[in-house]
C-alpha cells in the first residue's frame, strides 16, 4: 500500500510537501487520492441530509482532502513545469476532471441542498453557510445537474476536452515564449539598454548557451519573449530591426506549427457553445455573466463604452503627439507598432526627466516589502513574520511568511515567489490559494496563499532591483493575497477569495495598487541599494506626474480586449473568424492599426487559458470598485492616521474579512455606505466625461 512517506500527494495535514513532489509522484498518488474520495463521495450521496451536518461538513472535508492532493500539482504546473510533469498532468487529468463532473451533477447532494434551501430551517443558518448553499446550487445548475441520458454525456464529454484544450493552450504559449531567442552581439546595439536589461540578457546567454562567458558590459545577451526581457528591450533598444523582430514574434507568438493555438481558439469556443446550449443559455456571455457582479452584458457594455468614449479623444491626440515627438527626434516616416514603445519611453523621459533605470536603485525587494508589510500593518492591524525551514519550497528563491494579528498569534501565512523564471515557469503575476479558512477535526485550518510574480532576478550578487511597475505588481497580488488572509468566515466555499463573483475579485488587488502613488508610503519603502537614501521628493512627483501618461491608449488597450472577449462569447456572426473580430474591435478604438499578421489571441490565455471567458472586462468593472473605494480615503485624508485606520480596520473588516460570504454588492455598501461611481476613476486616470 503506498503511503505519505512514499507519495508526498497523500498527505492531508500541514503545508504541502513541495520539497518532496517530483513528477513520479503524480499518477500513482492522484489514482490512489481520487480511489479514496470518490468511495467518501458515494458514502456521503447514499446518506446525504437535508441539513447542514449532513451534507454541508463531509462535503467540505472532502473537497479539502481533493485539494490536498490536485492543487499542489497545479501549482507545480505553474511554477516548475517540466515535461514529465505534463506528460503526469495529462495522464491523470481526465479522472480529475470525470470525478468534477460526477460530483458537480450529483443528484442526491444537489436536492439535499434544494431541501436545505427550501426548508424551515433555512433563516437559522449563517450569512456565510447560506451563501455557500446558495452557491453550490447554482453552480450545480451551471454542471449539468439537471442533464440526462445523451445530453448529460454530450456535457460531460466537452467538459474533459474544454480541461485537455485550456492547458494546452497555456502549455504552446509557455513553449513559444521559451522556444523565441534574439542573440545579440555587437555591443553597439545594446548602447542606451539600461543596466538590468544588459544583465538579465546576459545571465539569459550563460544559462542557455553552452560555454556562454556572456558578460553585462561585453556581451552577447539573449533577448527573449519573457516581459521582463521583452518590455524593457522595445522601451530602449536603438535597433529598430531587432525592435521589429521582436515585436512581430511576440505579436504571433503560439500561431505557428506545433504550437499553433489557433485550431484551439476555434475549438474552445464551440465547445463552449455547445456546452452552455445544453444548459439553456443563449450565449457563453449570458452562461458567464449569470454568477457574476455585474447585473448583464448590456451593463458591460455601457461601462465599457463610456470609458472608450472618455479615452478614444485622448489617445488620439497621445498618439499625435507621439508621432510629432518622433519625427523631430530623428524618426523617418510612419511610426510603427514597434516604434510605439520606444518612442513613448524617449517622450516620457523628456517629459517627466526620468527613467526606469535612475528608479530601480531605490527599489531593492527587500526594503519595498518592508513598505508593503508596514502599510498592512498601519491599514489592517497585521504584522509579517518571515520564517527559515518552517515551510517546504519549490524552489530556492521561495519564502515563506507569517501573518500575525495584533496579539501576535498567527491568523495566516502566504508564500512569495517573486522572480521570472522563462524555462518552467508561466508568465505574469498570480494570487493562489494553497490552504483555505476551514474548521477540521484537527482544529481551526488557517489560510495560506501562493504570491507569485515574475519581477527582475537578483544578478551577479545584487538583489532584485525592481521596475516601479513591478512595484504596483506585488502590491496588486498582495491585494489579492490579503483577502485570502485575513478572511474571518470558516465556511470553506466562502472564505476568502472563494465564492466572490469574478469580476469582483479584482476589487482588493486594485485597491492596493493606489498607495504606490502616497508619498508617505511610496518614499517610506524605498533605499538606494549602495547608499540608503530614499527616494528624492522630485522623482516621486514626477512618478506621480506620470501616473496619468498614455493613459488614454491604455485604457483603449483594456476596452479593446474586454470587448473582443466580449464580442466573441456574446455575439459574434457566425462564419467570422476570432482573428477578424479582434481587428474590427481594434480598427474602431486603437490609435494605430494592428499588423496583418497580429496573433494576439493566440496568447491570450486569460480568456483560452484561465478564468476570464466573457469576463475580462472584470479588471474594469473591478478598478471602478477600487477607485472608489480608495477615494474613501482621500476624503478623510491620508495623512489623517487616526482616521485612515480605522477605515482600514472597516475595510478589512468588509472587503478583507466577508469574502465570498455575502454578494459583492452588500460587501461594497458595508464597506463604502453606498454603491460604487465611476467618478473616481475618471479622476485617478485622467480621463474626463465627454
Amino acid at each position: 500500500m503506498t503511503t505519505i512517506a512514499d507519495n508526498p500527494l497523500l498527505q492531508t495535514e500541514g503545508l504541502p510537501a513541495f520539497d518532496r513532489i517530483e513528477p513520479t509522484h503524480v499518477v500513482e498518488g492522484v489514482q490512489a487520492a481520487l480511489a479514496e474520495v470518490t468511495a467518501a463521495f458515494e458514502a456521503i450521496e447514499s446518506a446525504a441530509e437535508p441539513t447542514w451536518a449532513g451534507v454541508m461538513e463531509p462535503l467540505e472535508k472532502l473537497e479539502a482532502r481533493f485539494a490536498y492532493f490536485w492543487s499542489p500539482v497545479g501549482h507545480l504546473m505553474s511554477v516548475k513545469n517540466s515535461e514529465a510533469l505534463r506528460e503526469a498532468y495529462e495522464a491523470v487529468q481526465p479522472e480529475v476532471v470525470a470525478f468534477g463532473l460526477r460530483a458537480g451533477q450529483s443528484r442526491p447532494i444537489y436536492e439535499a441542498l434544494v431541501a436545505i434551501r427550501d426548508g424551515e430551517g433555512w433563516e437559522a443558518l449563517r450569512d456565510a453557510q447560506r451563501r455557500a448553499i446558495t452557491l453550490r446550487i447554482q453552480a450545480a445548475e451551471r454542471s449539468g445537474v439537471a442533464l440526462e441520458g445523451e445530453a448529460k454525456e454530450k456535457f460531460e464529454a466537452i467538459a474533459k476536452e474544454l480541461s485537455k484544450l485550456t492547458t494546452d493552450f497555456a502549455n504552446h504559449v509557455l513553449d513559444a515564449t521559451k522556444a523565441y531567442e534574439l542573440i545579440v552581439t555587437d555591443p553597439a546595439d545594446a548602447e542606451g539598454w539600461p543596466e538590468s536589461l544588459r544583465q538579465i540578457a546576459a545571465q539569459s546567454h550563460r544559462m542557455n548557451v553552452e560555454g556562454s562567458e556572456a558578460t553585462a558590459d561585453a556581451g552577447p545577451w539573449r533577448v527573449t519573449l519573457d516581459y521582463p526581457c521583452l518590455g524593457p528591450f522595445m522601451e530602449h533598444s536603438r535597433n529598430r530591426s531587432q525592435r521589429e523582430a521582436l515585436y512581430r514574434a511576440s505579436a504571433t507568438k503560439a500561431s505557428t506549427g506545433d504550437l499553433d493555438n489557433q485550431p484551439l481558439i476555434d475549438r474552445i469556443l464551440e465547445l463552449r457553445r455547445q456546452k452552455i446550449e445544453l444548459l439553456g443559455f443563449a450565449n457563453y456571455a449570458d452562461f458567464s455573466l449569470d454568477a457574476k457582479m455585474a447585473p448583464g452584458v448590456a451593463a458591460v457594455r455601457t461601462m465599457l463604452n463610456e470609458l472608450a468614449e472618455a479615452a478614444k479623444p485622448i489617445a488620439d491626440g497621445e498618439m499625435e503627439e507621439l508621432r510629432r515627438f518622433a519625427n523631430e527626434h530623428g524618426h523617418e516616416g510612419e511610426l510603427a507598432r514597434w516604434d510605439v514603445a520606444f518612442w513613448a519611453e524617449r517622450l516620457r523621459e523628456t517629459r517627466f526627466d526620468f527613467t526606469d533605470e535612475q528608479l530601480r536603485p531605490y527599489f531593492p525587494l527587500p526594503r519595498v516589502l518592508d513598505g508593503l508589510f508596514s502599510l498592512c500593518t498601519r491599514l489592517f492591524g497585521v504584522t509579517f513574520e518571515l520564517t527559515e525551514g518552517v515551510a517546504p519550497v519549490w524552489q530556492e528563491d521561495v519564502r515563506y511568511y507569517r501573518v500575525l494579528d495584533a496579539s501576535g498569534e498567527p491568523i495566516a501565512g502566504f508564500y512569495l515567489d517573486p522572480y521570472a523564471r522563462p524555462a518552467d515557469k508561466r508568465g505574469g503575476a498570480w494570487m493562489d490559494q494553497c490552504l483555505t479558512r476551514m474548521h477540521r477535526d484537527s482544529g481551526l485550518q488557517l489560510p495560506v496563499v501562493h504570491l507569485v510574480c515574475n519581477g527582475t532576478p537578483p544578478v551577479d550578487g545584487k538583489p532584485s532591483l525592481m521596475s516601479f511597475r513591478e512595484v504596483e505588481t506585488l502590491f496588486h497580488e498582495f491585494g489579492h493575497g490579503l483577502q485570502g488572509m485575513l478572511t474571518t468566515v470558516d465556511v470553506a466555499d466562502v472564505a476568502g477569495i472563494n465564492g466572490v463573483e469574478w469580476d469582483a475579485v479584482e476589487l482588493a488587488s486594485q485597491f492596493m495598487e493606489n498607495w504606490c502613488y502616497h508619498k508617505p508610503t511610496l518614499v517610506g519603502m524605498t533605499g538606494h541599494v549602495e547608499t540608503g537614501e530614499p527616494l528624492p521628493d522630485d522623482l516621486f512627483e514626477k512618478i506621480v506626474a506620470a501616473r496619468t501618461y498614455r493613459t488614454g491608449w491604455m485604457t483603449l488597450r483594456q476596452v479593446e480586449f474586454a470587448l473582443t472577449d466580449l464580442r466573441l462569447h456574446h455575439d459574434a456572426p457566425a462564419g467570422v473568424s476570432p482573428m477578424d473580430v479582434h481587428r474590427e474591435i481594434s480598427a474602431s478604438l486603437a490609435p494605430m492599426p494592428l499588423l496583418p499578421e497580429d496573433r494576439f489571441l493566440c496568447s491570450f490565455t486569460h480568456i483560452f487559458a484561465g478564468g476570464y471567458a466573457a469576463g475580462y472586462y472584470s479588471y474594469k468593472w473591478a478598478e471602478v470598485l477600487s477607485a472608489d473605494a480608495f477615494a474613501a480615503f482621500e476624503e478623510v485624508g491620508l495623512d489623517n492616521e487616526a482616521e485612515v485606520s480605522e477605515l482600514g480596520r472597516t475595510y478589512r473588516d468588509s472587503v478583507l474579512a466577508l469574502g465570498g460570504s455575502r454578494h459583492p454588492m452588500e460587501v461594497y455598501r458595508a464597506f463604502r455606505g453606498r454603491d460604487p461611481q465611476i467618478d473616481a476613476l475618471l479622476r485617478h486616470t485622467g480621463l474626463v466625461r465627454p
